[in-house]
């Protein structure tokens, strides 16, 4: 039987690489998630051009979105071992820095530019004249409606997350893992794929509603199917945590975040 101090030191080591990937990922994304790219282009396809309210959909996703998934599925886990409190602290944690972190950005982009720097990049790849100092400011700076939207949807999105997955559990117990954390993501998903778009290219910019509808519905379908795809890993990670934590260890935690959540 594993000695208590053990067991304690490999809870916690847990609960930090958990937090520390989920904290990663969501920076990663909200800083990469100015860029909108094309899924067509990407996949070598022709333009969808599906009508929609008057105009063509094609497949166009905020870069975000390859970074989401894993925020996702580290929730769940959090939720899985260490309960409903221990996604709320982190959750509010990673708005926190996010907040810290855009701040920190539009700062430096009123930092004066070097001379040198502007002229060691005064052209593109292709020989045309460019302003690297405009485009970073440019870049970083239409951020910060994303900030403001991505703060809104992500705090919805996670409060909604852990209370579907919560109400899910109380109902099934220890069964279908798959239920309540695929079941979870595809109902928080929805209010965050439309409400992030909307505060930061609606309202902050100058995006029409039939585009934030037509990227929001490409985006929560591939949040969607990737949250269904990214079902065996879920169960890959409760193999391995499992394993890391001890067999008894670890139901004894599932069953201690689970009677936690009810409270």
């Amino acid at each position: 039987m594993e000695q208590p101090a053990s067991f304690e030191r490999k809870r916690q080591r847990l609960f930090l690489f958990l937090c520390g990937l989920f904290l990663t990922n969501a920076l990663i994304a909200e800083i990469i998630g100015t860029k909108i790219f094309s899924v067509e282009t990407l996949m070598g396809w022709n333009p969808a051009q599906i009508p929609l309210g008057g105009q063509m959909l094609d497949f166009n996703m905020s870069a975000g979105v390859v970074n989401w998934p894993v925020v996702f599925i580290t929730s769940d886990i959090i939720n899985e071992y260490f309960g409903r409190r221990g996604v709320r602290r982190i959750s509010f944690l990673t708005a926190l820095f996010i907040v810290y972190m855009f701040i920190t950005v539009y700062a430096t982009t009123n930092l004066p530019p070097a001379q040198f720097w502007l002229e060691l990049n005064s052209t593109d790849s292709s020989g045309n004249a460019f302003n690297i100092n405009e485009a970073f400011s440019r870049i970083f700076r239409q951020g910060l409606g994303i900030m403001i939207g991505s703060i809104t949807a992500f705090l919805l999105g996670q409060l909604l997350d852990v209370s579907i997955f919560s109400w899910l559990r109380r109902r099934t117990g220890s069964r279908h893992i798959w239920l309540r954390a695929t079941g979870s993501t595809m109902f928080s998903q929805l209010v965050d794929s439309f409400v992030v778009i909307s505060v930061a290219f609606y309202v902050f910019g100058n995006w029409s509603m039939t585009q934030v509808l037509s990227v929001g519905t490409v985006n929560y379908l591939y949040k969607g199917t990737i949250a269904i795809l990214s079902t065996p890993l879920l169960y890959g990670a409760h193999y391995f945590i499992d394993r890391y934590l001890g067999k008894a260890n670890a139901e004894k935690m599932v069953e201690e975040a689970a009677a936690s959540s009810y409270m």
